[in-house]
């Protein structure tokens, strides 16, 4: 029978016992039918023209320091939309961190905008099946991520000025079955500034088992008037020692282009 955890197109004419709920500062909770209660949330102000159930709590407030818990679940499912957007573009000092099934160490540790393939503080459109960044800073991530018991989503504002965060985290409640292996949802940030000259970065080092790679975002300034381009994107895989198993030709062939990332000039 479908679980409804990893709903598409593909399959949306399945019928499924499982639960949609949405987390949001107008339901902290996602429980049914708390949506929209709020009467003395931040925007009250703002809103006072409305009423209740339009938009009195759209956003919260942390402040500097503050660590935010942007959702705490109880049950098993998989998160299948996550849509945010700041009032600051500090992005580097807001830290998101994703606790799988009551675990202590985040799976996910990484500043919000390079989780959303944002790193420089700028507003980039970005258009994937996985990452969508639109008009104007809309943070949108896809990926599946399955839980069997909850999960917990946090929000570290690290810069030395209040923030505010609207954000809505989508999800779908259904049990997986034990003897149902999988894979966790895990992301990682590194840094380094600046990297010596001829020097090798390590992109992800200290995986271990089973699980899919599923991508790089990467963000880099140039130091030197040489070519930045050309570095190899290079897989150490199951014991490689000296020499991959993958290697790539440079890193814009990585990224999916090639004789770099300009369009060319046009000869005459």
């Amino acid at each position: 029978m479908f679980n409804g955890l990893n709903n598409n197109l593909g399959n949306l004419y399945k019928l499924t016992e499982a639960k949609t709920r949405s987390i949001s500062a107008e339901n902290f909770t996602g429980e049914k039918g708390k949506g929209g209660m709020s009467t003395d949330g931040p925007a009250k102000n703002c809103a006072r023209d409305l009423g209740r159930g339009w938009k009195i709590s759209p956003y919260a407030v942390l402040k500097a320091g503050e660590v935010f818990t942007l959702a705490d679940v109880k049950a098993g499912g998989a998160i299948n939309h996550i849509w945010c957007t700041t009032s600051g573009r500090n992005w580097r000092d807001f830290i998101l961190r994703i606790y799988w099934d009551g675990r202590e160490a985040p799976s996910v540790e990484c500043p919000i905008g390079d989780f959303f393939c944002s790193g420089w503080g700028e507003y980039t459109p970005v258009t994937s099946l996985a990452v969508c960044v639109n008009p104007g800073r809309a943070f949108n991530c896809y990926w599946n991520m399955p839980f069997r018991k909850g999960f917990k989503m946090t929000l570290e504002n690290r810069d030395t000025k209040d923030m505010v965060i609207y954000y809505q985290i989508d999800y779908t409640e259904a049990e997986i079955p034990a003897d149902e292996p999988i894979a966790y949802f895990h992301a990682q940030f590194r840094r380094s500034n600046p990297l010596p000259y001829k020097d090798v970065y390590t992109i992800l080092d200290g995986v271990s088992g089973k699980g899919q790679y599923v991508g790089t975002y990467m963000a880099w300034q140039v130091n030197n008037n040489g070519w930045w381009g050309e570095g190899e994107i290079k897989f150490y895989m199951d014991g490689d020692e000296e020499f991959p198993t993958i290697c790539g030709t440079g890193t814009e062939d990585y990224f999916c282009a090639s004789y770099h990332f300009e369009k060319p000039c046009k000869r005459r």
